[in-house]
């Protein structure tokens, strides 16, 4: 990141933060943060550097003709860039990926293919049949040549077995354990807390996946079904997993492979071999794309951020999808506003879980929402797991980001923002799809639910915070 654009994020994080304790998200304030920004429209960024004033206007221009009417294309991407310090970047091609099966092929095919190194940045790396076969394509590479650099969360992946980590080191992969449970093991401080929830993919420097998508046999089926049957269930707990995934390729990936080495270095990872791992990018297509990567080292949480603004900007339509709902007051309000202001807010959610504590602690404010008018639906027959916006139609989002305190305050996340009518059309599809699958909360049902639903509310509530 450029020092201009590191000094504006933190004047503008200094102003819109508010945090009276540890407990509290940040006061997110967007007139102040444009406020103490300087006067300016959204920047983009090309192969050879950013592009002029008029070069950004027309781009951003062609963008927003091309969908509804929204502030998105004005005081929110100046809100956003102000945040976040990471320019609109032009010249991407984005491929969205639907599920584990599809999501493993591109990613097999792309290791395949490396030539010069491989970052793989995961929480869960699983020892079962995906996560075997990940290593031995990643053991295969390496003996290539091919350098081979992994960082996996302590807690992700406290069940895998040391054996299957030591089988990748003997063979030269660098394999870092992001914040360790252990604490003779810490390198920069011991926290517990702080995990790692990021999934990356960077092979060569040129292509990256990123998304929900862990490594594990979870995710080995479908989630749509085909032919009117449902898709074999996951070998792990007898469900289907629905998750979405993001391939990219163009000068973006050069965002993201500075995150991966940024992480690598505050872990205090040993030095990585020398390779090619920022090579020169030229345009694969016309996405305009913006990194974030979140981190509790930050002053604001850098995608909370995002997303509030862009609920805040959103004039016509607001579609999450979101698999660990549990968001702060703030959050809630946002969503509330858009929904009174007229802004169709609607929320897909899991109607099944593989946490308890959250799904619940989550429910407990279906009833405030209902009233303002959001609409819920609950996504059947599966375990949903995606972290997915479109907003307007023209401004969208693919990470690993949930909407709970976890990931707005403890976990390393990341995303991708992608502009433009095209892929928010591809997005608006699978929304619909995802919808078609799912079934709406009304409030008068709501309102006369079992009270033992209403007791695990309450219980799970108090833990939100942790969960």
């Amino acid at each position: 990141m450029n020092r201009p654009a590191w000094r504006l994020r933190r004047v503008a994080a200094a102003v819109a933060i508010g945090i009276s304790a540890c407990s509290s998200l940040p006061t997110f304030q967007p007139e102040q943060v444009l406020a103490a920004a300087p006067a300016s429209a959204p920047v983009l960024d090309g192969p050879r550097g950013p592009l002029s004033p008029a070069q950004s206007k027309a781009i951003l221009a062609k963008l927003a003709s091309a969908g509804p009417e929204t502030a998105i294309f004005e005081r929110h991407l100046a809100i956003e860039q102000a945040v976040t310090g990471s320019l609109l970047i032009v010249g991407n091609q984005t491929v969205l990926l639907q599920d584990g099966p599809a999501t493993y092929r591109a990613m097999y095919a792309a290791i395949e293919a490396a030539r010069d190194h491989i970052n793989l940045e995961t929480y869960i790396l699983d020892d079962d049949e995906v996560g075997r076969k990940f290593a031995d394509a990643l053991i295969a590479k390496q003996r290539q040549g091919v350098q081979v650099n992994v960082i996996r969360d302590s807690v992700g992946t406290l069940r895998t077995p040391t054996a299957f980590f030591k089988r990748m080191t003997d063979e030269g992969i660098r394999v870092l354990e992001f914040n360790p449970v252990n604490p003779a093991s810490a390198r920069k401080g011991w926290e517990l807390n702080q995990r790692d929830h990021r999934k990356l993919l960077i092979v060569d420097g040129k292509v990256a996946f990123l998304g929900g998508i862990n490594i594990s046999s979870v995710y080995s089926s479908g989630s749509f079904r085909s032919g009117g049957s449902r898709p074999p269930p996951s070998e792990k707990d007898g469900k289907a997993w629905r998750d979405t995934h993001l391939r990219l390729q163009g000068p973006v990936v050069a965002e993201y492979q500075k995150l991966f080495m940024a992480t690598w270095q505050k872990q205090k990872g040993e030095p990585l071999a020398t390779r090619n791992y920022f090579p020169s990018l030229s345009p694969v297509g016309n996405q305009v794309v913006r990194a974030i990567g979140s981190s509790p080292d930050e002053p604001i949480t850098l995608m909370y951020a995002t997303l509030l603004s862009a609920i805040g900007a959103a004039e016509t339509s607001v579609h999450l999808t979101n698999a660990y709902f549990a968001p702060d007051p703030q959050f809630l309000s946002a969503l509330e506003s858009a929904a009174r202001r007229g802004v169709d807010v609607t929320l897909i959610l899991p109607s099944q879980t593989d946490s308890w504590l959250i799904f619940h602690a989550g429910r407990r404010f279906y009833t405030q929402l209902l009233k303002a008018g959001v609409k819920i639906h609950q996504r059947k027959g599966v375990i949903l797991h995606a972290k997915t916006a479109v907003i307007d139609g023209v401004w969208a989002t693919v990470g690993s980001t949930n909407l709970d305190w976890r990931s707005f305050l403890h976990n390393d996340e990341l995303n991708a923002v992608v502009l433009g009518a095209d892929f928010s059309a591809q997005m608006e599809a699978m929304f619909q799809k995802d919808l078609a699958e799912s079934e709406q909360v009304t409030l008068q049902e709501w309102q006369h639910r079992p009270l033992n639903n209403r007791l695990k509310e309450m219980f799970a509530g108090a833990w939100e915070y942790w969960l």
